[in-house]
Formats: C-alpha cells, sequence, structure tokens
C-alpha cells in the first residue's frame, strides 16, 4: 500500500514537470519570436498579451465567411474547440488547460505556418506569433 502511494506521488510529480517543462517551451519561444521581431524591426516595443487577444480574435473573410481563431478555438482559449468545417473536437489552446500544447515546438511551428496561411492567406510575423503566444500563457 505505501508503495502505492510513493509511486502515485512520483506519478503526480513527473506530470507537474512535464507540464511546467511546456510552459517554459512556450515562454522560450515566445521569447525567440520577440528576438526576430526585436531584429527585424529594432522599435518592436516587446510582447503584448493585449495584442495576442486582439490577433485570436480579429475576424478575416475567408471564402465570404468571417472567421478568427476563435472561430473553432472558442472565445476562451483554455476550452475545448470544434472545428468549424470537420466538427472534430479541438483540445485547448491554453497552457493552463492543455499543459501539453507546447510540449513539441515543430509541431507548434508547423500549425502556425498551416493556420497561418489558411487564415489569414500569409504567413504570421515573428510579433503576431509572440503575441499570440503571450496571450496563451496569460490565460488562467
Amino acid at each position: 500500500m505505501k508503495t502505492n502511494k510513493i509511486a502515485l506521488g512520483l506519478l503526480f510529480a513527473l506530470a507537474s514537470v512535464s507540464a511546467q517543462a511546456d510552459i517554459a517551451s512556450a515562454q522560450k519561444l515566445a521569447a525567440k519570436y520577440e528576438a526576430i521581431a526585436k531584429h527585424i524591426s529594432p522599435a518592436a516595443t516587446g510582447l503584448s498579451a493585449s495584442d495576442g487577444k486582439a490577433f485570436y480574435n480579429r475576424e478575416i473573410t475567408v471564402k465570404g465567411k468571417q472567421i478568427a481563431c476563435a472561430s473553432c478555438h472558442t472565445a476562451n482559449p483554455a476550452d475545448t474547440g470544434k472545428h468549424i468545417v470537420t466538427g472534430k473536437p479541438i483540445r485547448p489552446l491554453a497552457p493552463s488547460a492543455n499543459p501539453n500544447r507546447f510540449a513539441d515546438i515543430d509541431k507548434v511551428e508547423k500549425q502556425f505556418t498551416d493556420h497561418c496561411n489558411d487564415v489569414i492567406g500569409t504567413d504570421c510575423t515573428a510579433q503576431e506569433k509572440g503575441n499570440f503566444i503571450t496571450y496563451l500563457l496569460s490565460i488562467k
């Protein structure tokens, strides 16, 4: 019985460390985008959660329909979303609700490329990506 409690405690500790590591990955990725943005534009003022929120909720007309990130991911990034075309559930974007969201940085980069091109028709800027991640990190 005592061995089970110890094993369970270790499992929870490892899960907590993993979640913290993925949030740290998100923070490092945001810092990377901030550095790129400042390199491109030395006048850049840093990352902004409020600008990230505005980007997340910004509606763009695609094929005659108004869509935004929130169209699939809901107004609250901590909630489970639903793809507007396929109806498939989408795990929360906010690391506070989905600690594994930033576990695979290559996947995050690919999702940015795919989603930015699909929704806004071009790559997102480093500033937009950094602001977006900063906004997601601000969701508690």
